[in-house]
């Protein structure tokens, strides 16, 4: 087996970061409650100089070619291989560990840097890092927030969650974006040392929060569902460039889109208008399409809603949906995207709330449970990247659980972030309190933080 080996050159910029920026650390340094460090390297994560661009515009290379460069992961070897491996394993089929090459050896300087950032975090650092949350929930303010000042740095400093993700009544014009998300980037820098992750659902369509509402100039992007007929994989790559470009501009630097599901049930009216069709190969072409476009442009992107929202009848917004299907048949249809996209290895893929009784024997949405998550998609098609659940505050889980009970429940699934609980704070206390009683362990929630901080000490 032919195996091509490029090494990034992160390794060689982090040790000229360490030695010119860090000079020679004590052992001081790592034991230290200052804010703005992160395993001891004060202001170091704030310079980081890994570049998603670069990797998006690999990525899309890789499209070509039937291979593709680890996003997020640039410190690992990317591998072209005669025998296609699924990204998370060995060319034998074995489990590598986050953080590992896929021969098996970590990456050392990569590693190291995450070691030293976990060591110097509490267990309330660790689990804040889990969630993405209304900038309203992170505050408690009742009111819409338009802006980041004292209350929202306040608010950050006692609890530095991984992301915030905005709404269309938080994006009121260009500059007060850009104020609003430099500030709280800023924030986070200080507080942790690490980028925090500025969400927003930029889909194109139906779904858009600036696009098409007079913040940015720029064509209206219509539907997805008629991008097929626009153009094909060419247009979705402008798409995602144009939307990357105004996202990033703007200061966000992850996009939960492209949608992903395969619209397989004519009676199906979510995805309808947001899904790329009914025929999976053309759903999987353009969605790696947009995905390209967005990380390009410094965007992550997040493929959903794992396992396939497309032949539901029900909407989880409302309550509970579900699909007969059983495993073969989601294979031969709605699983097809998703493993595309996890063969070119896209940084974040979201689970919907969905539920599989032929597959799990139960109604557990997928969002909560560990047959899909951890048996499905880690490690049966071999996914080791960042899993965001759907939002915990739709009625699909508000209606069965409480936001501490699916907090714990995501968490003990496989997940890696938990995205806007109705409850943020009960849902934080909630994980807190199961690590303190043994319902969880720190050491789960140190592999979710070590996937989250590969992808962040790969960002700038």
């Amino acid at each position: 087996m032919k195996i091509k080996t490029r090494l990034y050159f992160l390794v060689s910029i982090i040790l000229f970061n360490v030695l010119a920026g860090c000079g020679g650390v004590d052992s001081a340094a790592f034991g230290g409650s200052a804010a703005g460090t992160c395993g001891g390297f004060p202001g170091f994560f704030a310079g980081s100089s890994g570049n998603l661009g670069e990797a998006g515009k690999a990525f899309g290379e890789a499209l070509g070619k039937g291979e593709a460069p680890g996003v997020g992961i640039l410190a690992e070897e990317t591998l072209s291989q005669e025998a296609e491996t699924a990204p998370g394993e060995t060319a034998s089929g074995e489990e590598t560990a986050p953080g590992a090459t896929a021969s098996g050896e970590e990456a050392p300087v990569l590693t190291a840097e995450i070691q030293s950032c976990l060591a110097s975090m509490t267990l309330e650092e660790k689990v804040a890092q889990l969630f993405v949350v209304l900038p309203e929930a992170l505050v408690g303010q009742a009111g819409t927030v338009t802006a980041a000042g004292s209350a929202t740095r306040e608010a950050f400093w006692d609890i530095p969650v991984g992301g915030l993700i905005y709404m269309g009544n938080n994006l009121r014009s260009e500059e007060q974006i850009r104020e609003m998300l430099a500030n709280v980037q800023a924030f986070s820098q200080e507080r942790t040392g690490l980028p925090v992750f500025l969400c927003v659902d930029e889909e194109g369509g139906t779904v858009a929060r600036i696009n098409g509402k007079g913040i940015v100039d720029g064509p209206v992007i219509g539907n997805m569902s008629g991008v097929a007929g626009e153009g094909g994989r060419e247009r979705a790559y402008e798409i995602g460039t144009q939307m990357g470009t105004y996202l990033s501009g703007l200061g966000f630097n992850l996009d939960f889109a492209p949608v992903a599901d395969v619209w397989s049930n004519p009676e199906n009216t979510v995805v309808r208008k947001r899904s790329f069709g009914s025929d999976p190969g053309q759903v999987s072409e353009l969605a790696l399409a947009v995905s390209q476009g967005l990380m390009e442009q410094d965007v992550l992107s997040c493929f959903k809603h794992f396992p396939g929202h497309g032949a539901t009848a029900g909407d989880t917004h409302a309550g509970y949906a579900y699909t007969d299907k059983t495993l073969e048949e989601l294979k031969e249809c709605e699983l097809i995207p998703f493993a595309e996209g996890i063969r070119k290895e896209v940084p974040l893929i979201m689970v919907g709330h969905i539920s599989l009784p032929q597959v799990t024997g139960d109604d557990t949405p997928a969002s909560l449970s560990y047959s899909v998550i951890t048996e499905l998609l880690r490690e049966d098609m071999g996914y080791d990247g960042l899993v965001v659940t759907d939002a915990l505050n739709m009625g699909a889980i508000v209606q069965q659980y409480s936001s501490a009970q699916a907090a714990v429940m995501t968490l003990q699934a496989g997940a890696d972030l938990i995205l806007m609980p109705k409850d943020f704070l009960a849902a934080y206390e909630g994980v807190l309190q199961a690590v303190e009683d043994g319902t969880l362990s720190e050491e789960r929630i140190d592999r979710s933080l070590q996937r989250i901080l590969r992808v962040k000490l790969a960002m700038k």
